[in-house]
């Protein structure tokens, strides 16, 4: 298997169709994460949107954390199990899975901002197993999402 086989199992083009449908149909917590997310602006971090992995579509996607960030609104809480498999199936492929409810993003968002900084101060300073590799030992500090300070 090849690094990257798991990351798409949709036809090229059905998956690249499929992940900017997604990512012009996305909701305003995505919206707002994403404009906290992007250009690196979480310690360097690279992040991506809606990318397809096998059967699924990941919110946001830090390859080199081995991060995923899924983001549930209120249509989530029928599909327990539906998210309980998709998070099994992705940690099997060695990625981390973190959740928010779309409100607390809305809400919360330098809380969101210090739960994200913790997971990928863990993240680069634990060993991760089965060849994922380690990151750079990166000095992490809390920046805040509000641009202060």
């Amino acid at each position: 298997m090849t690094k990257k086989s798991h990351l798409q199992e949709f036809s090229t083009s059905s998956g690249t169709t499929f992940a900017r449908e997604l990512r012009s149909q996305s909701t305003g917590a995505e919206r707002l994460l994403w404009s906290k997310l992007r250009n690196r602006q979480l310690n360097g971090f690279k992040f991506r949107r809606q990318i397809p992995m096998g059967r699924y579509a990941v919110d946001f996607l830090c390859e080199e954390a081995r991060l995923i960030i899924e983001l549930d609104g209120g249509q989530h809480g029928d599909a327990i199990s539906y998210d309980e498999i998709r998070t099994e199936w992705l940690n099997e492929k060695g990625y981390r899975v973190v959740r928010f409810w779309n409100n607390d993003v809305l809400n919360n968002i330098a809380g969101i901002w210090e739960s994200l900084t913790l997971t990928l101060c863990f993240a680069s300073s634990v060993p991760l197993s089965q060849g994922r590799g380690n990151l750079d030992q990166r000095r992490l500090k809390v920046p805040s999402p509000l641009g202060e300070g």
